[in-house]
This record gives C-alpha cells, structure tokens and sequence, in this order.
C-alpha cells in the first residue's frame, strides 16, 4: 500500500487524486462532489457543460471497480444546493443508483445541502464516527478526537523545479483531516489560505502537512505561514 498512511490510530490509502480508501472499514471516503452545479449556473444564465454529475460519478464508480468499498461516505456539499438531489438528471441518477445498490452509501450533511435525503439511494447524516474518528462537514474547533472533513477544499501551489504545482491535496494535522473537493466542478482554496489553518485548530507543538497523490505514491509538503516544505 505505496500510498498508505496512519491517522487516528488507522491506515489510510490514498486513492486517485482526492479519495481516501480506508481499509478497515471497507470504506471509500469522498467529499464535496457539488453534484448539479451546472444546472445551478444554468438557472442563473451562466451555462456550464453539463456532464459535471456524471464525471463526477463515474469516477467515483472507477475507484470502486479497483477497491471494492463495502461502504462510501460523502462528506458533505454533495450536491451543490438543495434541490441538486431532485434536479439530478437521468444518466447520472442511474449512474448513482447502482452505486447506492452496491454499496451502503452513507451521505453527510453540508452547508450547501442540509436537505440531501437519499432519494436515489443511501442514509443521510449530520455526522458519523467509526472507530473512534469523526467524519463531518466542516471541522469543528475543539474538538479533541481524530476527525476528518471537508468544505474548504484545499489545493497546493508551489513552484517545485521551475514549475508551478497546482493540485488537490489532503491537508493532515495530528488531529484534523480536511479533505479535497472531489467534484468535477469544483475550485479549491490555497492550503496557505487563514481559514484553513483556523480549522486545523493547531495546539502547542502540533504541525501541518499536505498531501499530494502522485502517479503511485503521494508528496508530503510541511506547511507553516511562511510556506512548504518537502518531506
């Protein structure tokens, strides 16, 4: 397991770019899928290509053919307003019907969708913890237990070689776990970025990494104010 790593007293694998497989529990953990934000922009007049929900699914479908999950937990913000649930369109409903079918889909709750039902499949939730590690939206401050979460949706840039680096990344603390967006059509907000490290919620002698998936392995960057570091 080239990109396996501890956290709360678990193993963790990092699969594809912004997923987390977790072994143990048979889980395939996601977050911020943003499922129908075209459709949301169509509403307004701002016309995005409109296959973000079936991008997104089908990738998620991809990690299951390689990982076999029992379970998938989506970390919240999973569609991208509350209406994104019944607005889902007919190719992508199947798409995460199936899922749902062969998985027990649990959903978590976010601020851009507290209304997520499950009507396609799935249980929805405020929060979940399994083995002593909470999964939640946002993070919360403290909290003194292993938690992993998402919404801020965090990328790192660095110049590395002469070269601009822009990617997703996992943003670790011995604590705090936050998630990258896993949405096709999602920004991300700099791992340097206030907020960010607000939600880290660092104590005395606390430091914080972000990971990077690499072709088969993944990057570990220690981040202060000043900026990265390798690892």
């Amino acid at each position: 397991m080239a990109q396996s790593f501890e956290f709360g007293g678990q193993r963790f694998e990092i699969a594809g770019e912004a997923a987390l497989y977790w072994r143990a529990q048979e889980a395939l953990l996601v977050s911020d899928l943003h499922l129908e934000k075209a459709s949301a922009f169509a509403l307004i007049g701002q016309m995005l290509p409109p296959y973000d929900s079936v991008s997104t699914l089908e990738e998620i479908a991809t990690l299951c053919r390689t990982y076999r999950p029992a379970r998938i937990i989506s970390l919240g913000d999973n569609f991208h307003d509350d209406d994104g649930e019944q607005r889902l369109a007919e190719d992508a409903a199947a798409l995460l019907v199936d899922l749902a079918c062969n998985t027990e889909w649990i959903w978590i709750t976010g601020n851009h969708d507290r209304a997520v039902s499950g009507i396609w499949g799935g249980k929805a939730f405020d929060e979940v913890t399994l083995s002593g590690i909470t999964l939640r939206h946002e993070a919360l401050r403290g909290d003194p237990n292993p938690e992993i979460s998402g919404h801020f949706h965090p990328k790192f840039r660095q110049v590395l070689r002469g070269r601009m680096v822009k990617r997703r990344c996992f943003v670790k603390t011995p604590r705090k776990m936050i998630m990258p967006a896993f949405g096709a059509l999602t920004g991300g907000l700099d791992v340097q970025d206030a907020a960010i490290w607000k939600a880290c919620d660092l104590t005395d002698g606390e430091g914080v990494e972000a990971l990077v998936a690499t072709q088969n392995s993944y990057a570990r960057f220690a981040l202060n104010n000043a900026g990265a570091r390798a690892k």
